[in-house]
């Protein structure tokens, strides 16, 4: 059995999607930040940081119990243990070349900017409100234009997914990136035509409608 310990549209929705994609068993556990479940020992035990997701995976194939944390790494694992579903390229290929470059892209770039928009107090001295402020304006603008880059790659090969015909393992991380930015005041991902047409395909993903469904979000997702 796989367990994905989750908080309602954090990064853990990128891997929910990709479980549901997958039609895998697995079961959610809840951790409720407002309770600062993510702080208590047992969590940190799964996850030393404190920061969701965490994905337990019981298969007998790995020893029993594997404990999985960051989002990119859950999904790889996700992917390259399920190979018949293809959501990922073959190793030693450029089209996988491409997709961990994006992957990676998606977590080390475009996520760690979107931090520092929903989280500006971090990158600032304890009390520096002002100091914040400019971080959270500098990060939105930045964030403008990585959704640009984005926008740029759909427009590349005027494909539906993100690396081309193919849906793999990067869509659900771009698009839950990409909702991220749907109280933006400035450029939105729905500001962009190609982002916008891609983020309603993924809305028609009956993963994502049921990933939706059972973390309790509501609208807009884009």
């Amino acid at each position: 059995m796989i367990t994905l310990h989750y908080t309602p549209g954090s990064a853990n929705l990128a891997p929910h999607v990709l479980l549901h994609e997958l039609g895998v068993p697995f079961d959610l556990a809840l951790v409720d930040r407002e309770a600062q479940a993510h702080k208590a020992p047992a969590y940190l035990r799964l996850n030393p940081n404190g920061l969701i997701p965490v994905l337990v995976d019981r298969r007998p194939a790995f020893g029993g119990e594997l404990v999985l944390y960051e989002t990119v790494a859950i999904l790889l694992h996700l992917a390259d243990t399920h190979p018949a579903a293809g959501l990922a390229p073959a190793l030693g290929t450029a089209e996988r070349a491409h997709f961990t470059k994006w992957l990676v892209w998606l977590t080390n770039t475009l996520q760690a900017t979107l931090i520092h928009y929903f989280y500006p107090e971090r990158m600032v001295a304890e009390g520096n409100a002002e100091g914040a402020l400019q971080v959270k304006a500098r990060a939105m603008a930045r964030v403008g234009s990585l959704l640009e880059q984005l926008d740029a790659q759909l427009a590349s090969h005027g494909q539906p997914w993100l690396l081309g015909e193919r849906y793999s393992a990067a869509d659900p991380m771009a698009w839950m990136l990409t909702r991220w930015t749907r109280n933006f005041a400035e450029r939105p991902a729905r500001s962009f035509p190609r982002l916008a047409a891609y983020q309603q395909r993924m809305l028609a993903r009956p993963a994502v409608q049921a990933a939706i469904a059972a973390e309790g979000l509501q609208a807009p997702h884009g």
